[in-house]
C-alpha cells in the first residue's frame, strides 16, 4: 500500500510539472491557433535563468527568500523570451500556419545550441532549497517535498488560467479575436497587444516548468525542454488541443501512467504506454478526452 501511495504521490508531481508546460501550450494554441514549438526553449531559458539567479545575481540563492527571487528571474526571462518571440517571429506570420510551424521548430533547435555554447553540454547540478529538501510524510509514506510544490504550483496556474479564459476581458478579447480579427480591431480594440499578453503568460508558466522542474530532475540540461516538449504535445493532443480542464486530466493520467508502469515493469516501458494511450484516443476521441468542450475554447 504504501508503494502505491508513493506511486501516486509522485505521478501527481510528474503530471503538474507536464501540466504547467502544457498549459501555455494550450493556452497559446486555443487563444491564438499557433501551435508554438519552440515553447520548450521559454522552458530551458526559464531553467538555466534560476540556475545562474541562484549562483550569481545579488540576494539569490539557494535558500529561503533568496531561492524565490532566483525562480522570480528565471521566470522573466522566459516571459520576455516569450513577448520577443511573439513580437519579432509570430506576429508577422499570423494566418500562416506553415511558416509559424517552421520559424518556432527553428527556435527550439537554436535556443538549446545556444545554451548548450554558453554552459556546455554536460548537466548542471540545481540548487535546491532547504524547504523543500528531504521529504514530508503522508500516510505513513515519505515523500519528497518538491513533489507538493509542484502539485500546488500547477494548482495555482489552473486557477489562474481559467481565471484569465472565461472571467477576464483580455480573455475575451482574445478569443473574439482569432474568430473575428477585422470586426475586433474595427470597434478599436488592439487585439495584437492582447496576443502578446496571451504569448508572455504560456512563456511565464513554461519557464516556471523550468524552475520547477530543476528540482524535479536535480539538474538543468540544455536539451531537457525538448524532451519535455514531446509529452506536453502528448497530453495537450490526449486532453484536447483548446480545453485546459482537458490538459489537466491528461497530465495527471499520464504522470500516473508512466511512473506505475515504469515500477511494475521495466524502466521506460512508461513511455511506449503513454504513447499506447495517446493512439487510443486518437482511433476513438480524435477530440481529446474532453472533445464535446473543446469547442469552448476556456474551459
Amino acid at each position: 500500500m504504501s508503494t502505491v501511495v508513493l506511486l501516486i504521490i509522485t505521478g501527481l508531481g510528474l503530471g503538474a510539472l507536464y501540466f504547467l508546460i502544457a498549459s501555455g501550450l494550450s493556452l497559446i494554441f486555443g487563444l491564438m491557433d499557433v501551435l508554438n514549438f519552440a515553447h520548450g526553449a521559454f522552458l530551458a531559458i526559464g531553467a538555466y535563468g534560476t540556475w545562474w539567479a541562484a549562483n550569481h545575481l545579488p540576494g539569490a540563492g539557494p535558500a529561503g527568500a533568496g531561492f524565490l527571487l532566483a525562480v522570480v528571474f528565471g521566470v522573466a526571462a522566459g516571459t520576455l523570451a516569450a513577448v520577443l518571440v511573439e513580437l519579432c517571429v509570430i506576429r508577422p506570420l499570423y494566418g500562416k500556419h506553415r511558416e509559424q510551424i517552421l520559424a518556432t521548430v527553428g527556435l527550439s533547435l537554436a535556443v538549446p545550441a545556444l545554451i548548450q555554447a554558453i554552459w556546455g553540454a554536460d548537466p548542471l547540478t540545481f540548487p535546491r532549497p532547504e524547504l523543500v529538501s528531504g521529504t514530508l510524510p503522508l500516510l505513513g509514506v515519505n515523500v519528497p517535498k518538491d513533489r507538493y510544490l509542484l502539485i500546488l504550483a500547477a494548482v495555482a496556474v489552473f486557477v489562474a488560467l481559467w481565471l484569465f479564459n472565461s472571467r477576464t476581458r483580455y480573455g475575451l478579447i482574445v478569443r473574439a479575436g482569432v474568430q473575428d480579427r477585422a470586426m475586433v480591431t474595427a470597434l478599436g480594440i488592439d487585439v495584437r497587444k492582447s496576443f502578446t499578453l496571451v504569448f508572455a503568460i504560456g512563456g511565464a508558466a513554461a519557464a516556471l516548468a523550468g524552475a520547477l522542474g530543476g528540482l524535479y530532475f536535480g539538474v538543468v540540461t540544455p536539451t531537457q525542454g525538448m524532451s519535455l516538449l514531446i509529452f506536453a504535445f502528448i497530453v495537450v493532443v490526449i486532453g484536447g488541443t483548446t480545453s485546459l480542464t482537458g490538459c489537466a486530466i491528461a497530465s495527471v493520467t499520464v504522470g500516473l501512467i508512466q511512473q506505475f508502469a515504469n515500477y511494475y515493469t521495466v524502466a521506460g516501458l512508461g513511455d511506449i504506454a503513454v504513447v499506447a494511450v495517446l493512439a487510443a484516443v486518437l482511433l476513438t476521441r480524435q477530440g481529446g478526452l474532453t472533445s464535446k468542450k473543446s469547442a469552448e475554447r476556456v474551459a
